[in-house]
């Protein structure tokens, strides 16, 4: 131990200031050499330069010093004037001799002395090797002029009454004033304001004519008028002025002479000042200046970043934000790299919009830019990305370097971030609120295979709207479809609402009948306190505490609403209802007015046995008995509750033994075993027992394991659902999980067939014929179009050409620009289709946000633009949950005893129970479920001149040889009178073809002259009708031929008719007495079936499944 530490050389000591100048001497021994660097600074010259130049907040300080030496000089010569005594007489001596005291001359004798050897001083050290540069500068030359007749007066006294223009320092102090705010802002470490320091020149210049001239004319005017200072002051502001009233002039030649010079330097150096000031304004208003730190602090505002600005993105963003209102007195600061556009300058220029919207041009990865903007300040920051570009992982990279950006500048400002790609979504898990662009979209392109037009309800839900839309329409539907497009989804704390507090310690199903049937609100949800997630329809076991937040959909909050009893309504006699017929919306409709709602309360006393009642018919009833609608209860009873377990698999499908057992080897239940993104959430769906090997995937190519080369050999139960895209991407998973869900029975999950491209003769082998759904997604490849609107382009011809082969197949489309869905199924001379155009104008000239939703393929649920989705995140700044529970409702994210959407359909056999809140009641109290809206589908009536115009057509008899089938004549001519248009195709195989055709089109031509005028319109219509008809033929021959040609069978199709004298729409939470209709479809909010799995063995689970499978279905389908 001993040798080990004898063997440790010693520590070498502390280096020291003292050991640094005297030298450590016991290490003279060290081979080390200590190097000193930057030797060059050590001079004398150098840290002069360091203290007066290179340094920023010691140069600031000499600068301000200087600055001050010349406005003191400035001051004291001003004081000269005013002491001095003006002498008698016009003698040119008085020019060059003036009165100055000697403890005047003192001091001024001290700032020259001072101010010349700072300017020598500062010549030295800015010296670079030309000596006639530093002399020939204007500020050295001025200061010798006005230093060196002074410092001469002390060696020659005689000089010291000499005149000297002391009051040309002012320049020098202009200048001196100019290097000290570049210093300033060198100092604060800011980016110096162009517009400022331009301004700050052009006053300084100003200040410094005015001031040259005053005291040259007073000057020179001692040997004429003797003005004084203020005279001359007020000699060259009239002047400068150009009023020039003349009452003050000069009368000598010199001072004549000098107001000329000024006036032309005015002229030259005022027009270069001011266009470089209005250069700069012009350049300030592209990029949009500052928002000052002043109103950051005393205003609340918002940051949007986006790369490119459109004028569709800003009123879209606007619209949805300022329609709540409490931000009205927001501010929205727009920061964008690129320079606004003139479509954008016009709105913004609007009184509306210009005092609360602020455009600046920077980049959100500019600490700058985020600093002008005031980030930090912001009560939240939007980030938007391009949806137009071509590569979309690009733009979503950009979109991701610029939320790293914002949380980097300003960690505590909220983020509500929009990606396009679901892989890029794990980047941004910090931002507050994030949408992701192809989830959102896919899944509600699967939904709508399932619940149509879920695209649809989800669109209106999301928007703002006061139920306004189609009001002075004169179209029944119209006016329900746009009222009920006003609900959307509010919360509120049980124990503080008027609709729910009542409910307390009931179940959910209790309290979302009785708040609909008494309020006409419907309950969709709750939160617990101390539970962030939310849950749709948690079921009737779920007991409603005081403190739960409970999700509803109505028409407005309940914040917003006034309350008022029946009795109260009919002595204020006020109108019960808004709409007459069977679908009119009484007493429980909301009546919407400046914001605030009067919602009409149910008389809940017992009313008479006369009055309509959701009991049975009596026995004598000639109608047939029907199951009895029991009372929904307020704490659910274990034994009325009608689930099974649906990890069973005999508990959900009517089959026989031998189709359970092949389909038990089928399919099993569970959650996927690969993920194809990082953030997907796992959902428990159907899956195969085993892997299908990558080869039998191609469906029109055999393999070894099978040689089928076409949907028809493969033999599938189930109708198809065609998925065209141009990629198979990973958001596609979003759109194969709902179709695959837990839920689904299994005989009602349809084969996905994914089409890559689509030319007919693939059309043709995947089936087509027989889809349930063809689902065609936007096409990236058209999104770098010159004109923006020409993204969809290419999507919309290929819908149109599908829809033109196969008329009756459900196409869903997704577009990239709202207004383009006026082209979907584009029919140029429909008259339907017209008038809903100008109502669309309309409403649009209203200032409605939804003003596209009349367009029939919008409103059917068979195209939606995902930029109406923006919508939802503006939303969530208000309603922190809207991206829950919309993620919820389509399926993206599950929740254990969260309900899921589903719809049910409306037969013969259901119309018994006749209104909607009969409806809700069978459905609360036998399922669970919670109704949300209604589908509906009805057939176009014609106008009543349309119609006559129509039938006259029809009555011209014409004899025609040729034409031997007179009776399908007839039918046709009947099927065109009960529809808008003669479009629909004929769909009996007629031997004739385009030659008998155009044979009786030219016999109709020939008799042509012998009818009158409008007879001859009539013809020509008819001919063009027969025109199309024989065109539908000819597409219908192409098709057969193909496939013929490709080997595949034509039964599967046939001369479809398509859709035209049908129309869909949406009823949100219509009203409680509103009347069912057949084949109305009825959307669902369905308890998690896994919520209430027994906890008993599972053979006696099995043994209730079988029992009660039979008439839960019943239950279910009504």
């Amino acid at each position: 131990m001993v040798d080990l530490e004898s063997e440790v050389p010693p520590l070498p000591p502390r280096y020291r200031f003292r050991d640094l100048l005297l030298g450590d001497q016991g290490w003279q021994n060290d081979d080390r050499v200590q190097v000193e660097f930057y030797m060059n600074e050590n001079t004398f010259k150098e840290r002069l330069k360091l203290f007066f130049i290179k340094n920023q907040r010691s140069s600031l300080r000499i600068r301000l010093f200087n600055f001050s030496l010349k406005l003191l000089s400035c001051l004291l010569y001003i004081i000269r004037v005013l002491l001095e005594n003006p002498s008698q007489g016009n003698e040119w001596s008085h020019i060059f001799w003036v009165n100055r005291s000697l403890p005047l001359w003192g001091l001024q004798v001290s700032v020259a002395l001072i101010s010349l050897f700072e300017t020598i001083l500062l010549g030295y050290l800015s010296y670079k090797g030309n000596i006639w540069e530093q002399i020939l500068r204007i500020p050295f030359i001025l200061e010798i002029i006005n230093a060196v007749p002074f410092i001469i007066s002390i060696f020659w006294p005689s000089l010291r009454n000499l005149f000297v223009p002391v009051f040309l320092n002012c320049w020098l102090a202009k200048h001196a004033l100019e290097n000290m705010i570049n210093d300033l802002h060198r100092a604060i470490q800011r980016t110096q304001s162009a517009m400022f320091n331009q301004v700050l020149i052009l006053i300084s210049t100003l200040l410094c004519l005015i001031f040259t001239c005053i005291c040259g004319i007073q000057h020179l005017e001692r040997i004429g008028k003797k003005l004084n200072l203020f005279d001359s002051l007020y000699f060259c502001i009239v002047t400068f002025s150009t009023v020039g009233f003349g009452d003050v002039t000069p009368e000598t030649w010199s001072s004549k002479l000098f107001v000329v010079a000024m006036i032309c330097v005015a002229l030259v150096v005022l027009p270069i000042q001011f266009e470089q000031l209005a250069y700069l304004w012009m350049e300030r208003q592209k990029s949009g200046g500052n928002y000052s730190r002043h109103r950051a602090q005393t205003e609340k505002h918002v940051v949007l970043c986006v790369s490119s600005l459109k004028i569709d993105l800003l009123m879209d963003f606007l619209n949805e934000f300022y329609a709540h209102p409490r931000l009205q007195d927001y501010y929205v600061v727009i920061l964008c790299p690129t320079e606004m556009d003139v479509q954008v300058r016009r709105v913004l220029q609007i009184p509306m919009w210009s005092q609360r919207v602020i455009y600046l041009q920077g980049s959100a990865l500019k600490d700058q830019d985020l600093l002008r903007a005031k980030m930090d300040d912001a009560e939240a920051c939007f980030i938007l990305s391009s949806r137009c570009e071509v590569d979309r992982t690009s733009s979503d990279h950009q979109t991701i370097l610029r939320a790293w950006a914002v949380k980097d500048f300003a960690p505590n400002c909220p983020l509500y971030v929009q990606i396009l790609k679901p892989e890029n979504k794990f980047h941004i898990k910090f931002a507050d609120h994030v949408v992701c662009e192809e989830e959102f979209k896919y899944a509600m392109l699967a939904l709508n295979c399932i619940c149509p037009a879920t695209s649809t309800l989800i669109t209106l839900l999301v928007h703002t709207s006061r139920g306004q839309e189609g009001q002075q329409s004169p179209e029944q539907w119209q006016k329900m479809y746009g009222r009920c497009s006003g609900n959307e989804v509010y919360h509120i704390v049980l124990e503080e609402s008027t609709f729910f507090a009542e409910y307390e310690g009931k179940s959910f199903t209790y309290a979302s009948f009785h708040a609909h049937k008494k309020f006409g609100v419907c309950l969709i949800g709750v939160r617990r306190e101390d539970n962030k997630n939310i849950l749709l329809n948690p079921g009737p076991r779920y007991i409603m505490n005081a403190t739960d937040i409970c999700f509803y959909i109505n028409i407005t909050k309940e914040e917003n609403s006034a309350f008022k009893n029946q009795d109260q309504q009919k002595r204020s006699n006020v109108p019960r209802s808004f709409y007459h017929g069977p679908s009119r919306l009484p007493v429980h409709s909301i009546i919407a007015s400046m914001g605030t709602v009067a919602i009409d309360l149910q008389d809940t006393s017992c009313r008479s046995t006369s009055g309509p009642t959701l009991s049975l018919p009596t026995e004598g009833s000639k109608e047939i008995r029907r199951p009895s609608i029991a009372p929904v209860l307020e704490v659910a009873d274990t034994s009325s509750i009608q689930t099974c377990d649906l990890l069973s698999d005999q508990s959900e499908d009517e089959t026989t033994p031998d189709e359970e057992i092949s389909s038990n080897l089928e399919y099993a239940k569970g959650y996927p075993p690969y993920s194809p993104y990082i953030g997907s959430s796992p959902t428990f769906c159907h899956l195969l027992h085993e892997k299908v090997p990558f080869c039998c995937l191609r469906l029109d190519k055999s393999c070894q394991h099978n040689y089928y080369e076409d949907a028809k050999a493969y033999g599938f139960k189930n109708k198809l659902i065609i998925v065209a895209a141009e990629t198979a991407g990973n958001g596609l998973y979003n759109f194969i999980v709902p179709l695959r869900a837990y839920y689904r029975p299994k005989k009602e999950l349809n084969p996905i067939v994914l089409l890559l491209d689509n030319p007919l003769d693939d059309l043709l082998r995947c089936g087509v014929t027989f889809a349930a759904n063809m689902v065609v997604v936007d096409k990236e490849s058209t999104m770098s179009a010159e004109e923006d609107y020409m993204a969809d382009a290419k999507t919309i011809v290929n819908v149109q050409t599908l829809f033109r082969l196969f008329s009756s197949l459900s196409i869903i489309t997704e577009l990239t620009h709202p207004a383009n869905m006026r082209f979907m199924q584009f029919r140029a001379k429909d008259c339907y289709s017209l008038a809903l155009s100008k109502l669309e104008k309309k409403e649009r000239e209203k200032g409605s946000n939804l003003a596209f939703m009349f367009r029939l393929p919008f409103a059917a649920g068979r195209v939606f633009s995902i930029s109406m989705l923006d919508t939802l995140l503006y939303q969530s700044f208000v309603k922190d949950y809207m991206i829950s529970i919309t993620r919820l409702l389509l399926g993206l994210d599950t929740t254990p005893g969260s309900g899921f959407l589903c719809s049910m359909k409306i037969t013969e056999d259901d119309l018994w129970i006749r209104t909607y809140a009969r409806l809700y009641q069978k459905l609360c109290s036998s399922t669970g479920d919670v109704p949300i809206g209604i589908y509906r589908t009805e057939s176009q009536k014609l106008t009543t001149s349309e119609s006559r115009e129509i039938a006259s057509q029809s009555q011209i008899s014409i004899s025609v040889e040729e034409w031997e089938d007179t009776k399908d004549s007839k039918e046709q001519s009947h099927h065109r009178s009960n529809h808008r248009n003669s479009t629909s195709s004929d769909q009996s195989d007629h031997p004739l073809l385009r030659r008998k055709s155009m044979q009786w089109a030219r016999r109709l031509s020939r008799k042509g002259p012998k009818h009158s005028g409008k007879t001859a319109e009539k013809i020509t219509q008819q001919r063009l009708n027969l025109y199309r008809r024989s065109e539908r033929q000819e597409l219908a021959e192409l098709v057969k031929n193909r496939m013929k040609h490709l080997g595949l069978s034509t039964v599967g199709y046939d001369e479809m008719n398509d859709h035209q004298s049908t129309l869909s729409y949406i009823l949100i939470n219509p009203s409680p007495d509103t009347r069912l209709e057949l084949n109305d479809v009825v959307y669902l909010i369905r308890p998690d079936p896994l919520a209430y799995l027994p906890n008993s063995e599972p053979s006696r689970k099995n043994s209730v499944c079988n029992a009660m499978g039979q008439d839960s279905r019943e239950e279910t389908q009504l």
